[in-house]
């Protein structure tokens, strides 16, 4: 990884799914390089996405509440197949010449669908037609990931015998239980349907995307901010592979699952959330000296430029909720803080925290001095900082005059509302409303609402670029002025009912004058 934070920076919040796109959702084409493009001509030097893991697989018409969600992942070492750029592997002779269909945003799952048949195509084509220097590389690539290819593969292949059903339901014992016998009889079988060197093939043409994504972002002066997962999904390939690793019952499953209790929730203080992620198992993990985790932070530091901890509080605690294992919904307020062992902390983030930003929105006051005592960098978030309830409002630490140049500060998240539906909410609260222009720019005139919520937008924006944090990321939804029909995720909707994680935006959107602000304020600031 590179120094990014040796210098002050700017970015932009933008998921690469949320690149435009014919086929459904964004990918790693031509629309990504276009990206940064943007933002090197705006003298922006950080993009900064969410996880790139596999989402969930599940069978088509599933209702199937997370199966969008980059934060219940598959697999901690895999990337997503599903941003592989199909055009870039005709180019390079490893999918045969074809029109690309159009599908949209409101059909996913067909897209999905049509990607994954397409790979399958250009795995077999690959075989019959790459050059011989592209499957050297191939091999290579296998051999170097063995560790987690080999058992992911396994994992997918096996998904597609049972058609896309979660790993518990299997109707084969000794495919669920990982019986040396029974997959060894699965991986001889006559039939080739579901092979495993497929996805092995899927994995190297993600990561050669990826590098070749890399690669040009950094020698156009940009850098890569990703997202790390804390927990990982139930049906993911570690708990059906590790299961030492989580605290599962007699039957295979949770005894807990991930969440916050409502006191700690800052979208859903009154009751609390449950994210349903199985808790780990922390003896068994550092039984294996936490080697789990240490390749995570090695394969993070091979795909990005610096990294975001999502959920930092679970490096020190974490909220289990008690799993009634019963068509019982989990209670969220109905669980316990189970310790995370000292030494992940002290192991693991203390050689990567120059290159690591904590979550650390909500936590801990214990929390905090360790993220302090370890030099990592925290979050602060503009939309966080006008709270009335508070007896001083001004001393609310999200407010710029209390940042510190170890924050990254932002207008809103991927998890908030977009920066205008949030000022549209609380402008019918004059006193609130009152209180962000008085500290944003009470110059402002409010003779024009419509126009004057816009102002009070870039207000904010460029509040943040003043701010004394070394970095300064701003959703693409702010910089375009948008609305809440463009929010990105609504923590407790379902992405099966809603339209959580599809949101993309149009090249017709940025316009010339917001390129125009975005380099001055960075010259200005700074920032370049």
């Amino acid at each position: 990884m590179n120094n990014v934070l040796d210098k002050r920076r700017a970015g932009i919040l933008l998921h690469i799914t949320s690149l435009p796109s014919t086929l459904g959702l964004g990918s790693m084409g031509r629309e990504a390089y276009r990206f940064i493009d943007f933002l090197r001509d705006c003298n922006l030097s950080v993009w900064q996405m969410l996880p790139i893991h596999p989402l969930h697989r599940v069978p088509i018409g599933t209702p199937h509440r997370d199966f969008l969600s980059p934060y219940q992942p598959m697999s901690a070492f895999a990337g997503n197949p599903m941003l592989i750029n199909l055009k870039k592997l005709i180019d390079k002779g490893w999918l045969p010449r074809m029109t690309l269909p159009t599908y949209f945003s409101d059909q996913i799952e067909q897209a999905f669908e049509y990607r994954r048949q397409c790979l399958k195509n250009a795995s077999s084509h690959f075989v019959k037609h790459a050059s011989p220097e592209d499957k050297q590389a191939f091999d290579d690539f296998i051999e170097q990931q063995r560790y987690w290819l080999k058992d992911y593969a396994l994992f997918c292949a096996l998904k597609d015998f049972y058609s896309g059903a979660c790993w518990w339901n299997w109707s084969n014992i000794g495919h669920r239980n990982r019986d040396p016998d029974a997959l060894s009889q699965f991986m001889q079988r006559e039939s080739k349907k579901y092979c495993l060197e497929q996805y092995y093939f899927e994995q190297f043409a993600f990561f050669t995307q990826w590098q070749e994504l890399k690669q040009y972002a950094n020698d156009n002066g940009v850098y890569l901010f990703g997202d790390m997962p804390f927990f990982i999904a139930r049906d993911s390939v570690e708990v059906w592979a590790h299961r030492e690793y989580f605290q599962l019952d007699e039957t295979q499953s949770p005894l807990f699952l991930s969440g916050m209790p409502p006191e700690m929730d800052y979208f859903y203080s009154d009751k609390g959330e449950c994210w349903g992620h199985p808790i780990y198992h922390w003896g068994g993990l550092q039984e294996d000296g936490f080697v789990w985790w240490a390749r995570r932070f090695e394969m993070l530091s091979k795909l990005f430029d610096l990294v975001r901890l999502t959920y930092f509080q679970g490096f020190h605690q974490c909220w289990a909720v008690c799993n009634p294992n019963t068509q019982l919904r989990p209670v969220p307020s109905h669980g316990e803080w189970q310790t995370t062992p000292q030494q992940l902390l002290t192991q693991l983030l203390h050689e990567n925290c120059s290159l690591m930003v904590a979550d650390d929105v909500g936590v801990s006051e214990e929390i905090l001095n360790l993220r302090t005592l370890r030099k990592i960098y925290g979050m602060k978030i503009l939309q966080f900082a006008f709270d009335l309830r508070q007896s001083n409002p001004f001393k609310n630490h999200h407010l710029p005059h209390h940042h510190l140049p170890m924050d990254v500060v932002y207008t809103g998240t991927h998890d908030s509302d977009t920066t205008m539906s949030w000022l549209t909410r609380i402008s019918v609260d004059t006193k609130k409303l009152d209180h962000v222009i008085s500290y944003v720019n009470p110059s402002l005139d409010t003779r024009l609402p419509d126009r004057m919520l816009e102002d009070v937008v870039w207000s904010l924006i460029q509040l943040a670029f003043a701010s004394v944090a070394k970095l300064a990321i701003i959703p693409m939804q702010d910089i375009l002025l948008l609305g809440k029909e463009h929010r990105m995720n609504s923590p407790k909707k379902t992405s099966f009912r809603s339209r959580n994680w599809r949101w993309q935006f149009d090249w017709a959107q940025p316009k010339r004058e917001i390129e125009r602000k975005l380099k001055q304020w960075t010259e200005q600031y700074e920032r370049n």
